[in-house]
């Protein structure tokens, strides 16, 4: 028997590569994805374990770590004296870091601008933990002077720039930008800087640059003496360590940084990986087809086999070893493909600006047993059904030239599916009504989704019927014939649309709920955007304080009001804490307030109703940024957050946030015009405040809601492309099942072509049966997407994708692809269809 399966695979072949080709790209995104979050993690290691020293003293790693408007924390030249003269330590530097030095290239463009760091440092050249290389200088030398600069190799080949050119980098301190000479290449550790840059340049510079000339450090580096262990020199220092800052040995600094690289890699893979399961459910339902039609096609071989002797387990067990076979070899192609997926993601990220160096891929054996495990489980349990439906055959019966699913089978699957739907509608409301866990929610839309599936023989008639009464007036006998055919099996064709109907369902729910958050961001902005300029920097950077200084000297300007923004805490809870020029806030950005008032002064605060849990107005509370100041303010009011355009649930005067340990740097700038100023002089002289700063953006208020709505518009690009691979598996699960259609009824068509069918009408019908296939999937898709997207909606209406908007045009557009998609999925069996020989044809088994 096993002889016998393996020589019937290889007689299939050609009718088993679509299927294969189906594992492939499922088991190249398990095995891609892996890859490159492992390749990424072992890239990040290296710099971790290269930028931190025996031990650290650094700003308290809480909530504030995460601060959009810079730590404000320092340490002075006294503290790092007495670390020097602490017992065990054989070397302390005081560090000077930022994230945002960003560096430009030679043509003026920002390198990376993708949200990637851009690291600045003073340059020092102490080892790192357990005596690996630290920062070093691997060509040229280190920057000692104010007008020179080190890079990465790779940030300097990015900008096009060699050792004795001029290099501009942009920070967001008092000096917005600033120039000096290449005189090094920088890096740590290993050298790759995974798609981040570094500025390196000498202390004092950094201090000018990073603290606006103040004579401190924002952490130091310690090295501690030969034998003297980590945890040993750290409580040596700990004595001199300041408050709101701690000293923890490297490991820890190294692990909790590994720790958090790791978690934020996880959000790749988890992306990844749901859609490598998305392609890999519909690539099974292209196996199921493929294996329910060449079952149906070697009925009577297998009869034959069962009147040998062959007993019913022996058949099933043949089929699955072909589905085994088919299994094994997609997913060992699909690993190599995956190989290929990971430095495509890789390219694809560089071409969007974020060059992402991993030093090589990483191929762990977890990611080819997990890669060969999911490859052949899906191929096993894909053809385990039509295998078993084979063994369960009589030999008599399996003789005859036909095989019908019972109406009643098709009954009982749609109660059953009907059944399964309104559990899953269940899950739904109840998430809707009750606010429970998202997951809820998850649960009842993949419930809704195969109880769809299972009904689709039903639900595709109707569908079936209307495209053939469409069709019929051009089409005549020819679009009743394919009708009919489209219906003799309702569980085939069911299957292969149910494959694009899992893609379309997808890419409607998507398209819904981002035309809807892209919706509520123009509501609210419209509703309350006053300002008729807002500037602000490249993915929430913060920027110069001098930019609003500037402007306010544009001849048309009135108010120019600033924003910032920091992580702190709130009576002790994390919390995000938003400082305003309390004098003209409520001319740009008003609060709607729920209770109090909002004239704010240094000893007040706004707080949002979604916090003020058991405060009220007068109360007073406690707020910090930098946890070395700690301030009590009253509340005088609290705000209704989804009705206010505001960034943070609290709200202080600028005097107050600075004075518990803000940011100098501003996050935002709303600027209002004078009557009758001309908008396009200010306008023009807003843009020369900024010219040489491309980070920095002048936008009005369509300018505006656009920037909010581009994160919107970029993930459903992405998701659009990801969900095309797996529409792209259900376009050949069409030409599969055509196809193998074709080899099926080869003496029905040379009987119809006997009877005076010419080959234009075969084709004809052929291609009909293929869009009524597409057209099934896709209205059922768009349909139930729809139904997806609104609900999805209505989850996230207090999170603020409060308007629903359903994009009728575009969905309309689906219907559209989805029809071109069966014409072009006939091209190939409908041609073959025509081919064949009439009277060979009718001479056919």
């Amino acid at each position: 028997m096993l002889t016998t399966s393996l020589k019937a695979v290889w007689a299939r072949k050609l009718r088993l590569l679509m299927s294969t080709f189906a594992i492939v790209l499922g088991v190249a995104f398990v095995a891609g994805s892996l890859m490159f979050t492992d390749s990424l993690n072992r890239a990040f290691s290296g710099i971790m374990n290269g930028i931190v020293g025996d031990a650290t003293v650094r700003a308290t790693q809480d909530a504030s770590q995460h601060s959009r408007g810079g730590d404000t924390r320092t340490i002075g030249p006294d503290v790092l004296a007495k670390a020097r003269s602490a017992k065990g330590v054989a070397q302390v530097d005081g560090v000077v870091s930022s994230m945002s030095a960003t560096v430009l290239a030679k043509n003026g463009k920002v390198i990376g601008g993708q949200g990637a760091p851009a690291f600045g440092v003073n340059y020092h050249d102490a080892r790192a933990a357990d005596g690996v290389p630290g920062l070093h200088i691997t060509q040229g030398r280190a920057p000692t002077s104010a007008r020179e600069i080190a890079l990465d190799a790779k940030t300097a080949e990015r900008g096009g720039y060699h050792l004795g050119d001029t290099v501009s980098i942009l920070t967001s301190g008092q000096t917005p930008r600033w120039s000096g000479r290449l005189v090094g290449y920088a890096s740590y550790a290993n050298g790759s800087m995974v798609g981040s840059t570094l500025a390196v340049v000498d202390t004092k510079t950094a201090q000018q640059l990073f603290l606006d000339g103040k004579d401190a450090y924002t952490s130091l580096w310690v090295q501690a003496r030969p034998g003297v262990s980590q945890s040993t020199v750290v409580e040596q220092i700990k004595p001199f360590v300041p408050k709101g800052f701690e000293a923890v040995t490297g490991k820890q600094a190294s692990d909790e940084a590994a720790s958090g690289i790791k978690k934020a890699l996880s959000f790749i893979t988890t992306f990844l990986l749901v859609f490598a399961g998305v392609a890999l459910l519909v690539g099974s339902f292209l196996i199921v087809n493929t294996f329910g039609i060449l079952v149906a096609q070697r009925s009577r071989e297998l009869a034959l086999l069962r009147a040998l002797g062959a007993s019913s387990r022996q058949v099933l067990a043949s089929v699955l070893v072909e589905a085994l076979v088919v299994g094994l070899v997609g997913s060992l192609v699909g690993i190599g493909v995956g190989v290929l997926l990971a430095k495509g993601i890789s390219a694809l990220l560089s071409a969007l600006g974020a060059d992402i160096d991993t030093g090589g891929l990483v191929l762990e054996p977890r990611t080819v047993a997990v890669s060969l495990l999911v490859g052949l489980g899906v191929t096993a349990l894909a053809a385990w059904l039509p295998a078993r439906r084979a063994s369960r055959i009589s030999p008599i019966a399996a003789m005859r030239d036909d095989q019908v699913e019972p109406e009643q089978t098709v009954r009982r699957r749609a109660v059953v599916g009907a059944l399964v739907f309104v559990v899953g509608a269940a899950l739904a409301a109840w998430k809707l009504a009750a606010d429970t866990s998202i997951w809820v929610f998850v649960a009842g839309m993949v419930l809704m989704l195969f109880g769809t599936i299972s009904a689709t023989p039903v639900l595709a008639r109707p569908v079936v019927r209307a495209i053939a009464a469409v069709a019929r007036p051009r089409s005549g006998i020819v679009a009743q014939l394919a009708a009919e055919n489209s219906l003799r099996n309702p569980r085939r064709t069911a299957a292969t649309a149910s494959a694009l109907m899992i893609g379309m369902a997808l890419v409607s729910m998507m398209t819904v709920f981002g035309a809807s958050a892209s919706g509520s961001v123009d509501a609210l902005i419209a509703k309350n955007f006053r300002g008729d300029y807002v500037v602000s920097g490249q993915f929430s950077e913060p920027i110069s304080a001098s930019i609003a200084t500037r402007m306010r000297s544009v001849d048309g300007v009135q108010t120019v009001s600033r924003l910032r923004l920091g992580d702190g805490t709130f009576n002790d809870a994390p919390a995000t804490i938003e400082g305003v020029d309390a004098a003209t806030f409520r001319q740009v950005a008003p609060v709607e307030l729920d209770s109090g008032k909002d004239a704010l002064d240094d000893r007040s605060v706004l707080i949002s109703s979604e916090k003020a849990y058991g405060i009220t107005v007068g109360d007073v509370t406690r707020l910090t940024i930098g946890r070395a100041n700690v301030k009590r303010l009253t509340v005088i009011g609290i705000f209704d957050r989804d009705a206010s355009p505001r960034a943070a649930d609290y709200v202080v005067s600028m005097p107050t946030f600075e004075a518990v340990g803000g940011s100098t740097k501003d996050n935002t700038l709303y600027v209002l015009r004078r009557p009758g100023a001309d908008a396009a002089n200010v306008k023009k002289g807003l843009d020369s405040v900024v010219a040489d700063l491309p980070t920095v953006t002048v936008k009005d208020q369509a300018g505006y809601a656009a920037e909010q709505r581009a994160p919107i518009d970029t993930m459903l690009v992405l998701i659009y492309g990801l969900l095309g691979l797996a529409i792209v598996i259900a376009v050949l699960g069409i030409i599969n099942t055509l196809a193998l259609s074709v080899i099926e009824r080869t003496r029905e068509i040379g009987l119809l072509r006997a009877v005076g069918l010419a080959r234009s009408q075969l084709r004809s019908m052929v291609r009909l049966e293929a869009v009524t296939i597409s057209l099934v999937g896709a209205v059922i898709g768009v349909v139930l997407g729809t139904i997806f997207g609104v609900l999805f909606q209505r989850t996230q209406a207090n999170s603020g994708v409060d308007v629903l908007v359903i994009p009728w045009l575009r969905l309309a557009l689906f219907l559209l692809l989805a029809a071109l998609v069966g014409v072009l999925a006939a091209w190939w069996p409908a041609r073959r269809a025509a081919k064949l020989n009439v009277l060979a044809a009718i001479s056919a088994p």
